[in-house]
């Protein structure tokens, strides 16, 4: 932090997220610390975000209150089911009654907090799928993530996916649980504010929509990526994975940067679309303008862009470019046919 607050000293820091791996592991002390140390460095704004992920097993929400006192104003918790056999299949250390403790408490502690749930799980129902995301309703406040389940390479569950013994929902029942996750969301006044986030008015997650935007964000700490503007140039950077080489980079040499790269015109325009795209809001003109140089209809292939429009999956209008509701359904496929 002290190293790269000699880059970016006099700027407003809006958010702070602790997140990654498991950070509510780490002693509250240390949180309190770090929100210090970054208020030294950084004037704070007045309705500042500063979020903490945290796991729902007893032992990471015993320590809610502490990591209140730390000046923490926002946790997120990994919830992901609320059926054990599910949590047991996705690997988590946490059962049903553990999760919905942690979201008691986070409710009593918290002014905000969040919680997420993966669905389009092996063998999952519509029907299933409503009633559990109908009980996580009753206990969600502002804010809710919930992830259609993906199958990474090089994961065990992707193996048992080429073998068969898993077998996850096609793309047609994948759409309506889709569908299902977005009017029942939206018929409890949580409506989506991107493709896999959910809130109530104002109460958006302000650090995850810094992504999204395209706008600057520190990543500190081991892994951590960032992008930071500094004399008109976009720059993309990686920290050293693994704590102990990181740690003993910072020791050496004031910071733990393993790459700092300069991020040029066209991956800048398909970042911002990319990551854009995914607001149900989608990008305004003067952020485009103001992060590429150029008007939205300069920065793509013309023929693309009409295609889209005509085929309703994109609007293009005063307010800037964002999917339609049969767009984010189709999203991935979207950003490919409009990038090429």
């Amino acid at each position: 932090m002290n190293y790269w607050a000699t880059e970016t000293g006099g700027r407003t820091i809006t958010s702070i997220f602790f997140g990654g791996g498991t950070p509510s592991l780490m002693d509250p002390a240390t949180t309190a610390a770090v929100i210090e140390n970054a208020a030294d460095h950084w004037s704070f704004a007045d309705n500042i975000e500063i979020t903490f992920e945290a796991n729902p097993t007893s032992i990471e929400a015993a320590k809610f209150k502490d990591i209140r006192n730390a000046g923490v104003n926002r946790v997120s918790i990994g919830v992901q089911a609320l059926d054990d056999s599910a949590l047991s299949f996705l690997g988590r250390e946490h059962d049903r009654d553990q999760a919905l403790e942690a979201l008691k408490l986070a409710h009593e502690i918290f002014p905000r907090f969040s919680f997420d749930l993966i669905y389009a799980r092996p063998d999952q129902t519509a029907e299933a799928w409503t009633t559990e995301l109908q009980e996580a309703l009753n206990f969600a406040s502002d804010h809710l993530s919930l992830y259609q389940l993906t199958i990474e390479k090089g994961t065990p569950f992707f193996a048992y996916q080429r073998d068969g013994i898993l077998v996850t929902p096609d793309d047609d029942r994948a759409a309506a649980l889709f569908e299902i996750t977005q009017e029942i969301c939206e018929d409890n006044g949580l409506p989506a504010y991107e493709i896999s986030n959910h809130a109530r008015s104002g109460n958006e997650c302000r650090h995850n929509i810094t992504y999204w935007e395209g706008g600057d964000y520190i990543g500190v700490g081991p892994g951590a990526h960032g992008r930071l503007t500094i004399n008109e140039a976009v720059y993309a950077t990686e920290q050293i994975p693994g704590p102990e080489n990181w740690l003993s980079n910072v020791e050496e040499s004031g910071h733990g940067t393993r790459r700092r790269d300069t991020v040029d015109s066209e991956s800048r325009i398909e970042e911002l679309f990319l990551m854009g795209l995914r607001l149900t809001d989608g990008i305004s003109r003067d952020v485009f303008f103001d992060r590429s140089g150029l008007e939205i209809e300069d920065a793509v292939e013309p023929r693309r862009l009409r295609q889209l429009l005509e085929g309703e999956f994109l609007i293009l209008d005063n307010d800037g470019i964002r999917a339609t509701a049969s767009g984010r359904l189709r999203l991935n496929a979207v950003l490919a046919a409009l990038l090429g």
